[in-house]
């Protein structure tokens, strides 16, 4: 009833952004989902309304991903979708409906992926997108971000026979760069910020980015320096190409939900939390049921017990099962080993962890108390 009488108190600022709030199929035509839509609180205090209660009763997942970043996600040779930003979706599926496999990757072109969240043809976003305030705040695209999976920074990439080493030498020049991202505005801010003119070649997505240079419609490419990464290992000659130094911005990759619906959110939030925080207490796939074991048998060890729901409540605040953090760490170990995985040493792209490091560890990921 509090929410309505604010509604009425102030009604030609409240009611048009309610009237547009989406709601669930399962709410359509019943009394309750026109009193959710009116008040905009009589469902939401209880959760019956999120997209993770859509999950669940579904049972399947429907992430989307860029299908086209080796590394991240991209088609394997067996014709499954691999990648860190596909572990993230099945980690998500292990958690929300107890089994990893219960995924529908996406892909979609950098465009297409918020409308696709917005509409609801999508989940949950796991596709290298850059964690900014315009994505995140209300009046912009109206997201809610997870943690960052991936702290990146934009870069560019040039061929070792054009002879520029530094953005400056790019002065003038033909740049490739994928259109409506945060990408093709850092190119811009970073090249006004130092007086140099270029002139931008716009594609759709970083296949587009990269054929274009690759045929000399460009001198340089920009992109996440990862994605230059991922993308030069698939050159026939990847030592003729070199990514400069400059880093031309910070780029917190992170996975996306719709904004305002904060069951989901927060269940999204601590499953990547899970992956951080069983990399901190070592647990992995391979010594999981050793841990639980040892959790299990001794009643001493209260935060490993709480962490892996042998003590329960934590899981049921989030609408998850209590064991949520076992099934994660069953389907796709700790962050660690996801990026070890898809990124570390001997893998297809191997980029050396740095900030991904943990932070006992010098880097920037750290979980908050599981308590």
């Amino acid at each position: 009833m509090g929410c309505c009488l604010k509604i009425w108190d102030n009604p030609i600022r409240s009611v048009p952004s309610l009237m547009f709030r989406p709601i669930s199929s399962r709410l359509i035509g019943a009394v309750g989902g026109l009193i959710g839509l009116l008040c905009g609180c009589a469902t939401l205090g209880d959760g019956t309304d999120s997209r993770l209660n859509l999950v669940q009763t579904r049972g399947e997942l429907l992430c989307g991903v860029s299908g086209k970043i080796p590394g991240f996600s991209f088609l394997s040779p067996d014709g499954r979708y691999a990648g860190l930003d596909v572990d993230v979706c099945k980690a998500m599926a292990a958690a929300f409906v107890g089994d990893s496999t219960k995924v529908q990757y996406r892909p979609l072109t950098a465009p297409e992926r918020f409308t696709a969240l917005r509409s609801g043809e999508i989940d949950l976003l796991s596709r290298n997108t850059t964690h900014t305030l315009s994505r995140d705040a209300a009046g912009g695209n109206g997201l809610s971000f997870a943690p960052t999976v991936f702290h990146d920074g934009q870069g560019l990439m040039v061929s070792v026979g054009s002879g520029a080493r530094s953005m400056a030498d790019l002065s003038g020049k033909a740049i490739c760069v994928g259109s409506g991202t945060t990408t093709e505005q850092n190119l811009n801010d970073a090249f006004a910020a130092q007086g140099l003119p270029y002139t931008p070649i716009k594609y759709q997505d970083l296949n587009q980015v990269v054929g274009g240079y690759l045929q000399g419609r460009c001198a340089a490419m920009t992109s996440d320096r990862s994605q230059l990464a991922s993308a030069r290992s698939g050159f026939k000659d990847p030592q003729q190409h070199v990514i400069l130094e400059d880093r031309l911005s910070k780029e917190p990759l992170a996975p996306a939900v719709v904004g305002g619906d904060q069951r989901m959110a927060d269940a999204t939030n601590w499953v990547v939390y899970a992956l951080i925080e069983a990399e901190e207490r070592g647990i992995t796939q391979a010594n999981l049921d050793d841990v639980l074991e040892r959790a299990v048998a001794d009643p001493s060890q209260a935060a490993l017990r709480r962490f892996l729901g042998v003590d329960g409540g934590l899981g049921a605040k989030l609408g998850l099962p209590d064991d949520f953090v076992v099934q994660v760490i069953r389907a796709t170990g700790n962050y660690g080993e996801i990026y070890n995985r898809h990124l570390g040493p001997g893998s297809a792209v191997t980029i050396p962890r740095g900030p991904n490091r943990l932070g006992r560890d010098g880097g920037l990921m750290i979980a908050p108390p599981f308590t």
